[in-house]
């Protein structure tokens, strides 16, 4: 049992908070007041070889683990990027996992070394309006055509779709009532976003506006087999791959968000003064702030012992579901906390802690809410009777 990272991921984490030192949190703050994608981040990262961590050198990757990739984007997050960043190149480090696992070996060669590039972007397009977690219930059809599928269907909060030039698609290719079981005849697809054939519109929302939240409506869209992922129907299964890895990364970055506002608001509360002296000697400042250090330190703890569980392919879904629970409730307070801090300060742009409490409501919300992570873990840890 070791709890501390291993000189080789000292040093992964170390390299990209350096490389991230070229992004200073002025740059962060313009993208979210223009809404503009933060492209030039995105390249650097490519540029680096760091989109593919996790993915095996054959492909283009670094051949490391959903640990090393946890470390990445906690680092990322926790140099101030926050969400903004994180997302900026979230996909590319899980979601190209299913083909990975289940793709063919034309299938690895022609579809994860352009993405890992940067030469393409990608998003990841399973929500739809009236399904919301009960993915089973897909509207989204793949009707079999000669050479392939017709797709026609909606999706929501489909990030980065705007700029994307390729999906991956969960979409049903055998009616629900046909099925035996719910799960099955589900499709997974990898394939071009045919601008037309699918309509795009930004969602606005509360933060992280550089990165954006789209509603795609999908009309005959046709995919070639080649670009199907794995049997067809089995694309649940198959899709269930990528969930943990989700969890744990989702969960790194959370905890990136909450290091990063406890160490802004530690420093305002050394610098500030007031009756003569730092705030920060004030207990009812100190306390707070130090809770939610400990808090956080704990959550990763959870998070690591998840990606190492991933890892050495062992069982990590308890594991995956808690620390990303922690790690949002946690960062949460986190940032909470550190606004206030900074009094009302900390509801002004310029100090930054306002752009961090807003974006750490997306780990906390997405891409499973805390109430059905707590619905999981009574079902799978306290053996309570499932309640949905």
């Amino acid at each position: 049992m070791d709890f501390a990272l291993t000189e080789d991921q000292q040093h992964i984490r170390e390299a990209v908070l350096r490389h991230c030192s070229q992004f200073p949190d002025e740059y962060w703050l313009e993208h979210d007041r223009s809404g503009e994608p933060c492209l030039d981040f995105y390249k650097s990262m490519a540029d680096a070889g760091w989109l593919g961590v996790a993915m095996p050198e054959s492909v283009g990757g670094s051949g490391l683990g959903i640990t090393e990739a946890a470390i990445m984007m906690q680092a990322v997050a926790e140099s101030g990027a926050g969400m903004t960043g994180a997302s900026t190149i979230h996909g590319p480090v899980f979601s190209l996992e299913p083909i990975e696992l289940f793709g063919t070996d034309e299938q690895k060669a022609r579809m994860i070394p352009p993405v890992l590039s940067g030469e393409q972007k990608m998003c990841f397009a399973v929500t739809e309006p009236n399904a919301g977690l009960d993915t089973t219930k897909l509207k989204t059809r793949a009707e079999k055509r000669d050479g392939g599928y017709l797709v026609n269907g909606e999706k929501i909060w489909i990030t980065n779709a705007h700029v994307a030039d390729k999906m991956m698609l969960l979409a049903r290719t055998t009616p629900i009532e046909e099925v035996t079981r719910k799960t099955d005849g589900l499709s997974l697809f990898f394939t071009s976003l045919d601008r037309s054939k699918i309509e795009h519109q930004l969602i606005p929302k509360m933060g992280r506006h550089a990165v954006g939240s789209n509603m795609l409506f999908i009309n005959d869209l046709f995919i070639p087999e080649e670009d199907r992922i794995g049997a067809e129907g089995q694309g649940f299964r198959i899709i269930l791959k990528g969930l943990n890895p989700e969890r744990i990364l989702l969960g790194a970055e959370a905890i990136g968000i909450g290091r990063a506002a406890i160490q802004r608001a530690a420093r305002y509360a050394r610098e500030r003064i007031v009756f003569d002296r730092p705030i920060g000697m004030n207990q009812g400042i100190q306390h707070p702030l130090a809770k939610c250090w400990a808090q956080l330190e704990a959550a990763n703890l959870m998070v690591m012992k998840a990606a190492t569980l991933f890892d050495k392919g062992e069982e990590c879904g308890v594991e995956a579901n808690a620390g990303k629970y922690l790690a949002a409730e946690f960062a949460f307070e986190a940032c909470h906390t550190a606004m206030l801090t900074l009094g009302g300060m900390g509801y002004a742009q310029e100090y930054h802690v306002e752009r961090l409490l807003r974006e750490v409501l997306i780990p906390r919300t997405a891409p499973v809410s805390p109430h059905m992570i707590l619905n999981f873990l009574a079902e799978k840890v306290l053996e309570l009777p499932k309640s949905y």
